[in-house]
């Protein structure tokens, strides 16, 4: 038999076997085990915090334990892969940030297709913004203050991120871009890391979700200057908005989504996002998003695929403006 004949057997295989595994798995209970959460960020993180708060509501409305999988590491891009990877069952789910649409307009190659090899499931909830903090030794006590000491150092001063293309990344391109600055970028494999060097002193300032820094702020360990969001966060009152300083180009909230690797049955899909979207509009829910600075959403598949289209081409517009080079 040639090499043409065979290959041409082996796409016919191929072809019958792949309905037949969508169709095993249509068949199969669901969930039939403990479900994977991963979470593509080191523990103790803003995302592990509140993968593992989704991973406590879902789990009993599903009738399963789903368990968190910390993949920490390429800001996100290692959790993802082994998504991307694993069998379209529903046994294996993805829960992460806007690094997900960073890294696809920020990084030359990836191991994965951002767009054609996951499978929307929900945006979870979106945050009030992020807050920009500062080591407590560094004099200054306003974003003004900050320009100024900034420009009187050109090159001097530092800001950590949470990786390379990450928002905390992307706002802080931002800041610069808007006050004419130049701070030394110092990327982290997450935000733990790199706000405990903030608190150290190894390096100036960064911005965190206010999901982690309320305690950091309430107790001295840092300076909160401003917030990325379009309003206060209920949860910080004090701390200004960057509008309110003369800086409304520095606008932008985090958010939280659920992916499934792409080929996952439809009808499972549907389920856990009727799931979410039903349990974080219960009070008990609203109140815990509230009392981590969150708002829930629980948007259907359909509603969060257009809004990952419109976040990609907004941080395409960002990475642009702020003459980002891609990595």
């Amino acid at each position: 038999m040639g090499n043409t004949c065979r290959a041409l057997l082996l796409f016919a295989a191929l072809s019958v076997a792949q309905p037949a595994v969508q169709h095993a798995f249509a068949a199969e209970s669901y969930p039939a085990r403990p479900i994977r959460m991963i979470a593509p960020f080191t523990a103790g993180s803003t995302l592990d915090i509140f993968a593992r708060l989704v991973a406590e509501t879902l789990g009993a409305p599903l009738g399963q334990s789903i368990v968190v999988d910390n993949r920490a590491g390429a800001n996100g891009v290692i959790g993802a892969e082994l998504v991307a990877k694993a069998p379209p069952d529903g046994h294996t789910m993805l829960l992460t940030t806007g690094s997900f649409t960073g890294n696809i307009v920020f990084r030359k190659q990836l191991p994965y297709d951002g767009q054609r090899d996951f499978a929307p499931v929900t945006q979870v909830a979106q945050s009030h913004g992020l807050v920009l903090v500062i080591n407590k030794g560094l004099p200054v006590q306003s974003v003004k203050d900050l320009v100024a000491l900034a420009k009187a150092r050109p090159g001097k001063l530092t800001y950590a991120s949470s990786g390379f293309g990450n928002i905390t990344h992307v706002v802080a391109e931002m800041m610069k871009s808007a006050a004419g600055l130049d701070i030394v970028h110092v990327p982290y494999k997450g935000s733990a890391p790199a706000l405990t060097d903030v608190i150290g002193g190894q390096v100036d300032m960064t911005f965190v979700s206010t999901v982690a820094i309320q305690p950091y702020i309430r107790d001295g360990r840092v300076r909160g200057l401003a917030l990325t969001g379009s309003a206060r966060a209920p949860v910080l009152p004090d701390v200004p908005t960057f509008r309110e300083d003369g800086y409304p180009q520095v606008e932008m909230t985090g958010w939280y989504g659920l992916w499934f690797p792409a080929g996952t049955p439809a009808d499972r899909i549907a389920r856990v996002q009727g799931e979410i979207a039903k349990a974080i509009k219960t009070p008990k829910m609203q109140a815990r998003l509230t009392e981590f600075g969150l708002e829930p959403v629980g948007s259907t598949p359909a509603q969060f695929a257009q809004f990952l289209k419109d976040d990609i081409e907004l941080q395409s517009r960002i990475q642009r403006e702020a003459h980002i080079a891609k990595q």
